[in-house]
C-alpha cells in the first residue's frame, strides 16, 4: 500500500510558498519533500506556523554546522545486521522502512529516510529474527523508520509475527506519526489486529498541541480501545514548541487523551538541522518551568542522545541543595526548600 502524500505542485495551489521554500523544494532535498492532505489542512497559512516549519524545506537545511553528523547517533557502528541497531543491552531498533507519509525536516535519520530506502526485505527480517533468538538479553524491540505504518498491513503484521515467533516474550514498540499525520490510516481493523500482538506499545511524536486535531484523537482512541498503550516523544524545536505555554498545553492535551508524555528530546546533531536546535540551557529552563506547571503524569523526561552513539542522558538541574550528616536539604520545582531527616 502506498500512503498518499501531497506533492509540491499540488501544494502550490493550496498555500503560497516563500522563495526560500520553493528553492529548497526544487533542489531535491534529503529527505524528500512530502506532506499529507490532513497535515496540509492544519496549516494556518503563515510562514512561521509551527506545523509548516516541521514539514516544508528551507535553504537552511543546506548549512552544516560544526559538530553536526550524517549519522548523529552512531547507528552504523552499532548495527550488527542490516536494518538492526543494538545500542542498549536490553533493547534494539529495527529500521523497518525509510518511507514516511510526510518527511519531518528535523529528522535525525535523514541519511536513510526517503522513498529510495524502501521496506525491509524478508531475508533481512529473517536474519534479525534469528539474531533475536540468540540474544535473550534484548527485551524490547522498537520498529522504527521511516514510519512502519507506511507498510501494508500484511507486511507489517507478518514482520511483527516473525519476531514474536522466535521470542514470545519480546515487547514490541511501534514508533509512528501516522495517527497524527494521516489519521485515516488507523482503521478499527488495523487497531484490533495490532492489539492482538500484545504486549505492543505505540510511540508517537507530537510536537505541538495543534497536531492533536479531532481526527488524530479518534485515531489514538482506536488504538487505545484495542488495548494498546500509547506514549509520546516530542522533540524540542525552535519556532515550534520552545515556549513553556505551548509545552504545557501539549502535555495537558496528551494526558487528556490518555497518552503519557514520555520524552522531550533535545535536538540531535543531524547535519542541516541546526536552525531547529534550542540551546540546552534554554531547554533546562523550559523543562524546569514545565515541571512547576504540570503533574508528574504530564511531565516528560528532558533528555539528549549523545552524539556518536553514547546513548540517552536525562537532563535536569539537581533538586538536592546539600547533603548533611543527618539528612538532605531539598528544593521543589516551585523553589521551596525543605529538610529530609535520615538520622
Amino acid at each position: 500500500m502506498n500512503i498518499p502524500g501531497t506533492h509540491p505542485e499540488k501544494l502550490l495551489k493550496k498555500i503560497n510558498l516563500s522563495s526560500d521554500e520553493e528553492a529548497a523544494i526544487n533542489s531535491s532535498p534529503g529527505p524528500p519533500f512530502k506532506v499529507t492532505k490532513h497535515w496540509l489542512s492544519l496549516l494556518d497559512g503563515t510562514l512561521d506556523d509551527p506545523l509548516r516549519r516541521q514539514v516544508i524545506p528551507t535553504l537552511q537545511e543546506r548549512i552544516t554546522l560544526p559538530g553536526e553528523l550524517q549519522d548523529p547517533l552512531g547507528e552504523a557502528s552499532h548495527s550488527p545486521l542490516p536494518r538492526l541497531v543494538h545500542r542498549y543491552t536490553n533493547r534494539a531498533v529495527v529500521v523497518a522502512t525509510g518511507r514516511c507519509a510526510l518527511y519531518c525536516r528535523h529528522c535525525f535519520r535523514r541519511r536513510l529516510t526517503g522513498e529510495d530506502y524502501g521496506d525491509i526485505s524478508e531475508k533481512q527480517a529473517d536474519d534479525i529474527a534469528q539474531w533475536l533468538s540468540g540474544h535473550r538479553e534484548v527485551k524490547e524491540l522498537l520498529l522504527s523508520g521511516g514510519d512502519p505504518l507506511t507498510m501494508d498491513n500484511r507486511h507489517l503484521l507478518r514482520l511483527i509475527d516473525n519476531f514474536k515467533s522466535v521470542r514470545e516474550d519480546l515487547v514490541i514498540r511501534l514508533a509512528t506519526r501516522m495517527p497524527i499525520v494521516d489519521p485515516s490510516r488507523i482503521t478499527s481493523s488495523l487497531a484490533r489486529r495490532l492489539g492482538r500482538r500484545f504486549p505492543l506499545w505505540v510511540v508517537l511524536q507530537v510536537n505541538h498541541p495543534r497536531e492533536l486535531a479531532p481526527e488524530a484523537l479518534k485515531a489514538i482512541s482506536r488504538l487505545q480501545k484495542s488495548g494498546l498503550s500509547v506514549v509520546n516523544q516530542s522533540v524540542l524545536l525552535r519556532g515550534v514548541n520552545d515556549n513553556v505555554d505551548v509545552l504545557e498545553e501539549l502535555s495537558n492535551a496528551l494526558v487528556q487523551a490518555g497518552v503519557k508524555p514520555y520524552y522531550l528530546f533535545q535536538g540531535d546533531m543531524a547535519a542541516g538541522t541546526g536552525h531547529f536546535r534550542v540551546p540546552i540551557e534554554e531547554g533546562l529552563r523550559l523543562s524546569e518551568e514545565l515541571r512547576s506547571r504540570v503533574s508528574g503524569l504530564g511531565m516528560p523526561v528532558y533528555a539528549v542522545d549523545l552524539p556518536g552513539g553514547g546513548g540517552k542522558v536525562p537532563l535536569g538541574r539537581s533538586y538536592i541543595l546539600e547533603h548533611r550528616e543527618d539528612g538532605w536539604i531539598l528544593k521543589n520545582p516551585e523553589g521551596n526548600t525543605g529538610f529530609y531527616r535520615e538520622k
